[in-house]
């Protein structure tokens, strides 16, 4: 077989299983909300052997595009998409830095003139550049309206700040309320702290994906994926490809979620 009958032949292939996963899906319980680590970007560039890691993080974020269309598809009401983490703020090379914030605030604002989708802002400003502050304010302001999947873009993100950031909250209100230590120990439940989460108001992710192979959270969403079904897909970032997406569905729909019962 010519190698243009064989990517023919796998083509068609590919096809047909897609079609086949999307028909056992028809019905399946399906996520409320995923998030997402689209891991292996760098790892991507270098095995083609190119010029930056730059080059892999932009096809990680024309990847991202492509997984919130299959998210809206099958009408998951919430993404997350981990973007930037506070470690890679502080771990990262500054060229490779500057070239995150430049993709990442493109996607942001392609996101938010896309279909109705509302776009979302949560981590932390501390450490990103204004420029990069502007675009994810301003796209969280053109889509405040929109009602459709709602994407949250967790940029400067962080697990555990996350969790200080919200105890922090809690404490200035109840202080700003003339409120006692005493009174705050009786009112301080896992509740109070959700609501003051970055995604506070939001459903809980019931799946995390993760790709390349990794299997870890690396401080991502720590407190609210305490009940999580976890996936994880041996794919790098640009490879992942929807019947991996569709797979994962599959399996989040087959397993059994006791919540402790």
């Amino acid at each position: 077989m010519r190698g243009g009958d064989r990517s023919w032949g796998l083509g068609f292939l590919y096809g047909l299983y897609q079609r086949r996963l999307r028909r056992e899906l028809a019905g399946a319980v399906r996520p409320r909300h995923v998030a997402i680590i689209l891991d292996g970007n760098r790892r991507w560039a270098k095995q083609r052997a190119l010029e930056t890691a730059g080059h892999g993080h932009r096809a990680g974020a024309a990847k991202f595009r492509e997984f919130l269309d299959w998210c809206d598809e099958r009408d998951i009401e919430v993404a997350t998409l981990y973007l930037l983490s506070t470690d890679n703020l502080r771990g990262r090379e500054p060229d490779e830095l500057h070239d995150l914030f430049e993709i990442i605030a493109t996607l942001a604002d392609d996101l938010s003139h896309y279909r109705d989708w509302r776009v979302k802002h949560v981590g932390d400003a501390a450490g990103l550049p204004p420029e990069l502050i502007s675009a994810l304010t301003a796209a969280e302001a053109r889509t405040a309206g929109k009602t459709g999947l709602h994407v949250n873009l967790a940029v400067g993100y962080g697990g555990r700040r996350e969790i200080a950031d919200a105890m922090r909250s809690i404490v200035r209100k109840h202080s700003d309320e003339g409120g006692t230590l005493d009174a705050l120990a009786e009112i301080l439940t896992p509740d109070l702290i959700g609501e003051h989460l970055y995604t506070g108001g939001q459903p809980d992710p019931d799946l995390v994906i993760r790709t390349s192979g990794e299997q870890r959270l690396s401080d991502f969403m720590l407190w609210q994926s305490a009940h999580s079904e976890f996936y994880f897909v041996e794919a790098l970032g640009p490879d992942f490809r929807e019947i991996d997406f569709l797979r994962a569905l599959r399996d989040f729909a087959t397993r059994q979620r006791r919540f402790g019962k």
